[in-house]
């Protein structure tokens, strides 16, 4: 058995009126969990789960880009301050 979406809309208390809504809108892309292209219209507010999963993964690809990022300036942070401490280290064994 395989599931259809209804035509009934609450917003207007009756069955869709498709492109004279200002809501009915296309979507094109690739659907977030499957990878499949969408070339669609549907209303605004149906798409809002599929939308919503694609803004989850791509804040969360931000976050480990971030991160990334993060880690490597701190590495570099790291090297920076150890190429210091040694430079100081052997200007005292000069001065000495």
């Amino acid at each position: 058995m395989k599931l259809e979406q209804g035509k009934f809309c609450p917003l207007i208390g009756k069955d869709c009126i498709g492109l004279q809504c200002s809501w009915f809108t296309q979507i094109r892309g690739n659907h977030p969990q499957t990878g499949e292209l969408i070339d669609e219209w549907g209303c605004a507010v149906t798409w809002m789960p599929t939308l919503l999963i694609e803004n989850s993964q791509q804040q969360r690809q931000t976050g480990a880009a971030v991160e990334s990022f993060r880690n490597e300036t701190l590495n570099r942070i790291s090297q920076t301050i150890e190429m210091k401490t040694i430079e100081e280290s052997n200007d005292k064994k000069l001065l000495s």
